[in-house]
């Protein structure tokens, strides 16, 4: 089921890479930008969160949290987060959930991996309502960032 702007966004509670829970709905009252991506030590994987590592004070001075989402296992996302100096939350979605609530989950992926979930970006407002939605068929397509931290300024005024 696709995501539809204006609707109250999923919850879920997942892993981190510390292996606590994190459950999306204890962070109302502050803007979230979820990023879902497909595998961690991959090219543009590491492309797009080593860019929103280099921007974290833009959406921290948004009142806005960073939740980078994969279905790869919570050790393997806690090396990548070391060797990549990833300075935001990692969770793991390992169990598909939360990339099945969010419509951002493949078929069929590269290589005969099922279930891997698409790059998508999701915007959720301190009320907990999507406000913006971005799924890429594309694997090597980046979300749009300037859109991105447009809507997350509208949410924030």
């Amino acid at each position: 089921m696709a995501i539809q702007l204006g609707q109250q966004a999923p919850d879920f509670t997942l892993r981190d890479t510390e292996k606590n829970k994190v459950t999306l709905g204890e962070h109302k009252g502050k803007s979230v930008l979820l990023l879902f991506f497909p595998l961690a030590f991959t090219s543009t994987c590491t492309k797009e969160l080593c860019m929103t590592r280099d921007s974290l004070s833009t959406y921290n001075n948004l009142n806005t949290t960073v939740f980078g989402i994969s279905v790869d296992s919570l050790f393997s996302l806690n090396k990548y987060k070391e060797e990549q100096e990833l300075n935001f939350v990692l969770l793991s979605d390992f169990n598909k959930t939360a990339s099945t609530a969010y419509g951002c989950l493949y078929d069929h992926f590269f290589n005969d991996m099922d279930g891997v979930s698409k790059r998508s970006a999701f915007v959720i407002d301190a009320a907990g309502i999507i406000q913006y939605a971005e799924v890429l068929e594309n694997a090597g397509d980046i979300p749009n960032f300037d859109a991105i931290v447009a809507c997350l300024k509208k949410c924030n005024n």
